[in-house]
Parts: structure tokens; sequence; C-alpha cells
């Protein structure tokens, strides 16, 4: 395909049709870009040209009607010549239900017309198509005769493709009131009615009871259809309630024929598709392999049907062997069989299988039509190849197109996905703003912003022109409370409840889930509640889940009493608790540790007919846990162990807590060599087994665990950490400990209290003096800002760690930072430990700069300082006389003259007395 002239460079924006500004800059977003795919290009065959304009629609030519406007309006002379299969064609060829109306009734009134049972049935279609109801109500009451088979299929099939199903069936139930039994034209168009409303077992019994030389309807359940009272054809409950209709019905045999078998190819059609959306394809290819046997040949829309059963159901090789059949029946292949075989390749993501498809549409000298260029182009976004997709946008718009409708969410979704938002913007932009995009598409297009939290472009989308109306439909609105609520945009979702109250849409039973859901994950369960008032108000049941999500919302904040009066208010309003409802107040009354409480709910539960799962029995052990009730909890234990799955780490890992509570060591030991057994054991697991040895005073069986424990790479928070640290304490590795704390900083994972304790603990073992550990402390305690990196800094320099004190060094000195006389001396001590001498005076000048008086620690650091080779006489005498010029204690004096004299040790010992 060759590019056009304003195409930008290889990874650059988005192409979209003639005529498009390029596109500046690299691709941006908040995602990174892709890898570019593993081919440059895939050459995609040429589209079709736009057809060109006919003589006859030129403005010249278009004062005068064409021969064929002329044929659809015939002179009464003409018309009266016609036969009745002439008539009948006329007729069906009209394009508006006005003028089928008025051609009828000139034909009604034509000298010597016989009433035609067909002619109704076309009018009537056509009425139904056009959702003229008054219309089609008095055709046909006005009917010259009862209404025939052929009447009742027409309307019922017009109904079906409108979308009134129900109307539909109504109409079977009026042929069974007036005993007309139904032909094998009217029964399949019914079983596809059926079908198309998923309802697979009720289609399959109208057939087989049709076969059988049966009328029953009984099993369909129409009686509440007569609820509808604003459907279309209810006029007709009037005749079945009539006395002579129930007469009627009474007499009705069935069917005196005898069995029967279809023999249009239309029906075994139907069944084909009927037996492939119900999963019995067995049943499907035999219904295949049959139709010769009656006489009734296979065409094309019937290996078509069997392709897409078989291959949509995974049965790629069967699909292809229909294919190829079909040519070696000389049964000629269209453009929607190759749509077939490229939907069946692009199921299982096959885009080479979907392009060998889609290039064989031209070979065989057929036109690709807007479903093949929607298949490929979807296919390529859901691979995200960027370039390829945007090749056959420019195709499709150079050949006089325009992008599938289905298709732009799709497009969409993969700029997004990618982080390409200015590219997505530009697309939508020129492919969907002001062009009567429904709103359907347009709730998928904000979806796509929606699931990445991109709530700002979710609400541009929302607010953008889409003419036909620009009216938000409730679909939109439901996506902008989603968007609102990935985002925790609580408070635009007030103005947004404002805006749906003025408009004329209102909310459904989605829009009050999703806002309840919202609320309630959010934190704001006195809001989810009101809400859930509100949904009631407006005519919706809650369901059991909608509950559950506020009751869920009022346990985490342990509002106790909100959750059971909740948990009654659902009861009283019918809505049966299930598991989940009961698991919560369970788990709610087992944090509290309030047993008798969760025991009440266990046995509600057990008593409404359901036994409680793992979590049940998982809260039910917490509660025994917080008094310590080891034998009731060792018993639902093992209880856990007889069910499916057995108990999940939850359970063992409260198990093995109750067990190191109490000391019972051989009870822990058991449930943690299964887990490790079973490579079930997790971070949790191991520490509760780290301080249960530790506490028992098995040291070494501690150790030998927190070691297994560090090399398992298990090692995820603060509390796993501190359990190897603790046995690294207990033994007095200095250096272990120090590179653990390493590790945490490395993985981000900020040390606790427990873990500076353990520091200070290992310190005060003789690696430091006292006055040293003291000061620190007194840091950590008045939560100095700097206190906690300088203690890690400190640790990492006793350790020998000189590199890693001094990375910590340098950033607490840099001049954004603010730090205390703690900190600074720790800074000190890096420097003089690790031989940067004239770094360590420089700093002990600077504190005397910023009036930080010298301190006993201080004291000892520059005592060590003067002992250092490679300290320059000069920096030595101006660190003195800074030394001096303080107003000193008689001991600090003392201090200085030793200093001075060179002798060192001795100026280390009076600092320690």
């Amino acid at each position: 395909m060759t590019p056009i002239p304003h195409c930008p460079p290889a990874g650059g924006a988005a192409v979209t049709g003639a005529g498009a500004p390029p596109l500046g800059g690299a691709r941006s977003g908040p995602f990174p870009p892709p890898s570019p795919p593993a081919a440059s290009r895939i050459h995609l065959p040429r589209l079709p040209p736009p057809p060109s304009l006919s003589s006859s629609s030129s403005p010249a030519s278009s004062s005068s009607p064409s021969p064929a406007a002329s044929a659809l309006h015939p002179s009464d002379e003409a018309l009266s010549a016609m036969s009745p299969r002439e008539q009948t064609s006329l007729l069906s060829r009209q394009r508006c239900w006005r003028r089928a109306r008025d051609l009828f009734g000139r034909m009604r009134a034509l000298p010597g017309y016989a009433p035609n049972p067909v002619h109704d049935a076309v009018l009537l279609r056509h009425l139904a198509r056009a959702r003229r109801w008054d219309e089609l109500r008095r055709a046909w009451l006005g009917m010259a005769l009862p209404p025939s088979n052929t009447a009742y299929a027409a309307v019922a099939d017009a109904l079906a493709k409108v979308g009134l199903a129900r109307g539909a069936l109504l109409l079977l139930r009026h042929m069974r009131a007036r005993g007309v039994a139904p032909d094998e034209v009217s029964m399949n168009t019914f079983v596809r009615v059926l079908k198309d409303q998923g309802r697979y077992a009720d289609a399959l019994a109208l057939f087989r009871n049709w076969c059988d030389g049966r009328f029953e309807v009984d099993f369909l359940d129409l009686d509440d259809i007569a609820i509808d009272s604003d459907g279309p054809m209810q006029f007709l409950l009037a005749d079945i309630c009539d006395d002579k209709f129930a007469a009627a019905s009474a007499g009705v045999p069935a069917i005196d024929e005898g069995p029967r078998k279809p023999k249009l190819v239309a029906t075994y059609n139907t069944l084909i598709d009927l037996y492939g959306k119900a999963g019995k394809l067995k049943d499907a290819l035999d219904m295949f392999l049959d139709m010769p046997t009656h006489g009734v040949m296979p065409d094309t829309y019937t290996f078509n049907t069997l392709i897409s059963v078989f291959g949509l159901s995974g049965n790629l090789a069967q699909a292809e062997a229909l294919f190829a059949n079909m040519v070696v029946r000389g049964i000629n292949p269209d453009t929607k069989t190759y749509n077939v075989m490229m939907t069946v390749f692009a199921s299982i993501g096959d885009l080479d299988g979907v392009l060998k498809y889609y290039r064989q549409i031209g070979k065989a000298g057929l036109d690709v039509d807007a479903v093949s260029n929607r298949i490929v182009l979807q296919a390529l976004c859901k691979r995200k190849m960027v370039r390829e997709a945007e090749d056959m946008i420019e195709g499709i718009l150079n050949s006089g197109g325009s992008v599938h409708e289905q298709s732009l969410p799709v497009v969409m979704k993969m700029y997004v996905d990618l982080g390409l938002l200015e590219e997505a913007n530009i697309f939508f932009e020129r492919h969907c703003r002001g062009k009567g995009v429904s709103s359907k598409n347009f709730a998928a297009i904000m979806d796509a912003f929606a699931v990445r939290g991109l709530w700002e472009e979710a609400e541009h989308i929302f607010f953008s022109r889409r003419g036909g109306g620009d009216v938000n439909d409730i679909v939109e609105y439901n996506v902008m409370v989603k968007a609102y609520g990935q985002a925790k945009q609580y408070d635009r979702v007030s103005s947004l409840l404002e805006s749906i109250e003025e408009s004329a849409v209102s909310p459904d039973e989605c829009t009050y889930n999703s806002l309840i859901q919202m609320f309630s994950v959010g934190g704001f369960p006195q809001r989810a509640k009101k809400l859930l008032g509100k949904m009631k108000d407006a005519g919706f049941q809650p369901k059991c889940e909608t509950y559950s999500a506020v009751i869920k919302s009022y346990s985490r904040h342990c509002l106790v009493p909100e959750a059971i009066g909740l948990f009654n208010e659902m009861k009283s309003s019918g809505v049966e608790p299930n598991i989940v409802v009961c698991g919560l107040l369970i788990d709610m009354f087992a944090e509290t540790g309030n047993i008798k409480k969760a025991l009440h709910y266990s046995n509600l539960l057990e008593e409404s007919g359901i036994p409680p799962n793992q979590v049940v029995l998982t809260s039910l052990i917490k509660a025994y846990s917080k008094y310590n009730c080891w034998k009731e909890a060792q018993d639902l234990y093992s209880r856990m162990r007889n069910m499916v799955g057995g108990p999940d780490i939850i359970a063992s890992n409260a198990m093995l807590n109750l067990y190191a509570k109490l000391g019972m060591v051989t009870e822990a030991k058991e449930i943690f060599d299964s887990l490790r057994r079973n490579s079930h054991a997790d971070d949790v697991s191991y520490t509760t087994m780290v301080y249960l040895y530790k506490g028992m005073g098995l040291l070494t069986e501690s150790t030998k665990i927190a070691c297994e424990l560090h090399k398992s790479g298990l090692l995820s928070d603060c509390v796993s950490y501190n359990a190897v640290m603790a046995c690294h304490v207990a033994k007095g590795n200095l250096r272990d400990c120090a590179e653990l704390v390493q590790e945490m900083i490395v993985a981000n994972i900020p040390p606790d209290a427990s873990t500076f304790g353990m520091i200070f603990s290992l310190m005060q073992n003789g690696h430091v003096s006292a006055a040293e550990v003291l000061q620190l402390e007194s840091a950590y305690n008045d939560s100095k800002s700097s206190a906690k990196q300088a203690i890690i800094a400190f640790l990492f320099s006793i350790a020998g760690m000189h590199t890693a004190a001094l990375e910590i060094c340098e950033q607490l000195l840099r001049p954004e930072w603010t730090i205390d006389a703690c900190a600074y001396n720790v800074c000190f001590k890096v420097y003089a430990s690790c031989g940067k001498v004239e770094k360590a005076f420089s700093l002990f000048m600077r504190m005397n700069d910023l009036g930080l008086k010298p301190d006993t620690v201080a004291c000892i650091h520059l005592a060590t300082c003067y002992g250092k080779p490679r300290v320059s006489k000069g920096l030595r005498t101006n660190a003195l006389l800074e030394y001096r010029t303080d107003e000193l204690m008689p001991s600090h004096n003392a201090l200085a003259v030793y200093i001075e004299a060179g002798k060192h040790n001795v100026a280390v010992q009076l600092v320690k007395k």
C-alpha cells in the first residue's frame, strides 16, 4: 500500500487518512512504547476503489424518474395485468411502508382481486419493520382471510429483527389458540427466534414436537408475556381470551400428518446453528450429514454456519476441512465464507491465518466488505501493530469507505494501552467526534481510558459532541462512575449524579451497583448505604452482592452495629444471605474475638443448607486463636483437611501462630513441614517458626529456618526481615545484620521500630561506647529528621561497610538537608573511620561555625583524627585553635593538652572517663 505524502517516519504518529496533518514528536503517554514487531510491514491487498457515480445520479438525470422507479409504481391497468406472484414481488420491493400500504390498497380495489394471504404477510412485514404498530393492528384486523402461517411467520421474523421477541412468541400462543398448526416455514421462524434469545432447550423442544406431529407451547412459559402491556401485539390477547378461541383451542388435535422431517435448506441451517450454539457439535454434524438423505442439498449458508460452529468451538482442523469440502462439492464460497474463516483464526490470535483468507477474497473474484476490513483491523490492533493498523485505515479511507463503528473502540484501546494518548486523541477527533457514533461504542472508548485510571481523558470523551442529538446514554454515565472510582475521584461523582438527575436519563441497576461498589471500596459505607436506599426507591431490588459490598465496608471500619443492621435489613427484604455475606460477619467477629457471635452466624449458614467453606473455617480458627482455644481450632483445621483442596495457607498460618503462642513446637513443626513439602510455606510461615524456635531457646533451629527463609526469596516485608535479623542479633553477627538492612533499603522496605531496636541492642553488645548508643537512641526517640539515616550510616561504618556509610553521609550533607548534632557526629565518625581525615576536620570546623558545641562523642572522634597519619600541621593547628577558643570544661582543657602533646591514647581514655 503506497503511503500518503504526509506519512510520518517510522515510529511516528498515527495516519488516519488523506489530508491528515502530520503528528509531531515522539509517541507520548504514561506507558512505554512497544518494541517493533518482528516483521517490518505486512503487505495487504489493495482495497477496491469507491464505486463510480452513475449518470442516473447526476443532477441532469435526477429530474426524470428512472425505469426502475416507474416499475415500482405501475398504473392500475398494469397492476391488474400482473399475476398474484408478480404482485407479491412488487409489494415486497417497496422501500417505504406508506407506499407498500397504498399499493396494497390499490391491489385490493382492483376488480376481481382474490384475497391473498401472502400479500397480507408482506404488508404486515413492512409495517412491523417500520414499527408502525397502529397501522399493523389495523392491517391485522382488516385481513379478509384468517391469519395464515405465512402471516404469522412474516410478522414474527420482523418483530424479532427489531428486538421484540416477546411479541413474536405471543404470535405462537395465538396460533395455538386458533388451532393453526405451524408449517415448516413458521416453525423454522419461531425456532430461530428462540435460538437468538439463547433459549436453546425450548427451541429444540419446539422442533422435536413438530417432527413428532405435535404442537405444544406450554413448555415455553408464555404467560409472563401478558405482563408486557406496552407490547405491539398485545391486542391479540383479546382474541386469545375470547370464548370462541378457548373452545377452538380445546379442540385442537395434534398434527395428524404423522412424523415428518424438514425439507427446506433454511430449516437445516437454523438447526445446525442452534445445535452449534447449544454446544451439541455432534448433533450439528449429524444434521448436516442427514440433509442428502432427505433430498436437501447444503448451500453456501450451510457451510458458513458449520464452519463457524466448529471453528469458534476450537475445532480449527474441522473448520478447514469443511472449507475444502465446500470447494470439492462445487459450492462457491462467498465473501461471508472468507469472513467466517477470518473470524475463526482471529479468535485464536492467528494473524497469519486471518491475512491468508483476507488475501484470498480478491483472488476468488470477490470484493472485501466492511466486515472483512473490520476483522483484519481488529486483529492488527489486538497485536498492537500500530503501523499496519494505520495502513489498513488509510486503505479503507482511500477506497471511499470509513472505519467500521465497532472498530473505533478497538483502535482507541490499542493507542491507549500503548500510551499513545496524542494519537488516540487525533483518531478520536477524525473518526468519532460528531460522527453519530452509538452510545454503546462511545462508552467502550471511554472504558479504554477508565481501566487505565485516565479519568480526565474519559471525561473528555464523555462531554464530546457525538452527533445524533448529543445525548449521553446511561451506559456512558456508568463508565464515568467506573473511571472516577478507579482514580478515586469521589468528589466528582457527586456532580455526575446531579448531571444524571438533571438529564432525561434514568439511572439503571448497573448505575446503582457501580456507585455502591465504588463508595464501599473507597471507605464511605454511609454514602453507599444511602445509595442503597435510593436504589430501592427507584424500584430496583439490590442483590446479595450489593448488600455484601456495603457490609464489607462496615466491617473494615469496625462498624459492627451498622453491619448487623444491614444484614437484618437484607433478610427482611427477602434477599437470602450467601456464604460471602455470612463469611464477612464471621470474620468481623473473629477479628474482635467474639467467638459466640462468630459461631452464631456460622450456624445460621449451615441451617440455610450452605456448608462453610475454607474462608469461613479460617475465620473461626482466628476467633478461637484470640482465646487460645487450640483444641477447637485444631478440630476445625482437621475438618478442612477433609475438604477439596485442603487447608489453604491462611488457615495453616493461623494454626501455626496459635501453636507458637502456646509454645506447642511439635504441632507447629508438623504443619510447617507439611507446608514445606508441598511448597506452600510463605514468609509468614517461616517468620512464625523463627520466632517460635527463638522464643523456646532453640537458637540453632531458629537460625537454620532464618537462613532458609533468607535464601528462599520470600523476604517481602519488614516483619520477615526482622525475623532473620533477630537470629543474627542473638548471635552477635554485626556484619550480617548490616548487610540485611542494606538489602531492605535496596528493596525499598524501610526498617521499622523493631529493626532499630535490634540495631541498638547489637551496638550495646560492646561494639561502640554507651555514650554513642545513648546519643543515637535519643535522636531516634526525639524523631529527629535525620536520625534513621544517621543510625544506619553508623551501623554500616562499624560493620566495615564504608562505601554504603559514605553514600548516606553524602546525602545527609546536601544543602537541602537540615541535620542535628547527632547526624554531624555520625558523619564525622564515618569520614574519620574511612581515613578521610581532612573531610572529617572540615566537618568538625563546620559544626563549630554552626554553633554545635563539641560533646564527648565529638571529642572521641577528634582525638582519633589527631592520631591519623597524613594530617597536615596547619589543619591540626586550626582545628585545635577552634577547639581552644570555646569555653571548655577543665577536662576538655586537659584533653587538649594531651592531644597537643601527641598522647592520643591518654586523651581517648580521658574522654571515656
